[in-house]
């Protein structure tokens, strides 16, 4: 993890601020100090709000002598705040090389969720997304990961002694896959559920992947997260077109790999959500209704329709509010448990599918869609 402290090899300073219990317990066995260090350094980070390490004053003088010349503890940055009428709150935040990412806290009656990113843009390009067509920049370390949810509650000054919680739900939903940064993702989410952190239940973490089945694999094997599946399809001829990584891992290998994490959960009870977003005249027909009821009979599930939130130069309609109405009742009618995500955020472009950031795009994704938006538009005038 780290050099002796007597190395004369120079290394970078160690950003505890990612570093999980077992991973902060190895820094400090590997630095000379006492293990039960690391649960004194948690609380000050996750439970008081504290980065100054001389701030610390259950630590030694020398080891925080020692510390501040080997490591830091350093957030992201935020860069702008932006609030919502509804209540939902929005930042753009600067992680290392230049990247932007956003972060949004959706406030509902008796819980707020925290929308966390992974990536600085996303490599997967889905059709409906915002964030695809921003193109890849790279993967967040784990301190920016959970460092979004270090700001969220610094932002509300909710680390002082009798605060309310401020986050009672975390999704892995905001900007990226989770899937492709897995060692990062899996830290940030433990450091979520770690009672010296931020002590969230395992039932109120959840990854939201679009269907990298060797990871999500892997996943079953290490963690207790709660799971959604970003669906948007009855079947793979049309996910194909809406979510390219089908045309690798199509949705009955999909389906079966969600179906084999959660029992792999020691809690029976657990199912998979199934997220669908509805697109007008795409996938909102009563026929994808129907064939969405017939995949997923006898599937431990329960499904979220997602009304598309509109993006410019998207191509996409949002549904009527009827379209809307007949695809829930059809799928109520056939016995599963649905709701209808309300959208929230969208004056301030935080809704679901909305999330851009800014990305020095690796892929030059953006730089075609943007060559093809303007192609569209000169057609269109």
């Amino acid at each position: 993890m780290t050099a002796p402290a007597n190395s004369t090899t120079a290394q970078p300073r160690v950003n505890l601020l990612g570093l999980s219990l077992r991973q902060m317990e190895q820094f400090f066995l590997e630095i000379g100090e006492k293990k039960f260090r690391a649960q004194q350094v948690l609380k000050w980070i996750h439970h008081a709000g504290v980065i100054d390490i001389e701030e610390m004053t259950n630590l030694g003088k020398s080891l925080r002598e020692k510390l501040l010349a080997i490591a830091e503890i350093r957030p992201p940055e935020i860069v702008s705040q932006h609030d919502s009428g509804d209540g939902t709150r929005k930042w753009i935040i600067r992680v290392d090389e230049g990247g932007l990412v956003e972060t949004v806290l959706i406030p509902e009656a008796g819980r707020a969720t925290l929308c966390v990113s992974s990536q600085v843009g996303c490599s997967l390009d889905c059709s409906f997304c915002s964030t695809g067509k921003q193109g890849f920049q790279r993967d967040l370390s784990a301190a920016e990961i959970i460092g979004q949810v270090w700001l969220a509650i610094k932002s509300y000054d909710a680390f002082r002694p009798g605060a309310s919680r401020v986050v009672s739900n975390v999704v892995m939903m905001g900007m990226g896959e989770p899937l492709l940064n897995f060692d990062n993702v899996v830290a940030a989410m433990d450091l979520m559920l770690e009672d010296l952190a931020y002590g969230l239940s395992k039932r109120r973490v959840t990854l939201s992947t679009s269907g990298v089945v060797p990871a999500l694999d892997r996943l079953a094997e290490v963690s207790e997260v709660s799971l959604a599946i970003s669906l948007h399809a009855p079947t793979d001829e049309l996910r194909d077109q809406l979510v390219p990584i089908n045309r690798k891992y199509p949705i009955a290998m999909l389906l079966q790999s969600a179906r084999n994490y959660i029992d792999a959960q020691r809690d029976k009870k657990r199912v998979v959500t199934v997220e669908y977003t509805l697109i007008a005249g795409v996938n909102d027909q009563l026929e994808h209704a129907r064939g969405l009821a017939t995949l997923l009979k006898d599937y431990p599930c329960k499904i979220n329709l997602i009304p598309f939130n509109a993006f410019p130069q998207s191509g996409y309609e949002r549904p009527s509010g009827n379209a809307v109405s007949r695809f829930w009742q059809v799928l109520v009618d056939a016995g599963f448990v649905v709701t209808v995500r309300t959208t929230r955020g969208d004056d301030i472009d935080a809704a679901c599918g909305q999330l851009v950031g800014q990305v020095v795009d690796r892929t030059k994704r953006s730089e075609r869609y943007r060559a093809t938006a303007d192609i569209q538009a000169i057609q269109v005038s």
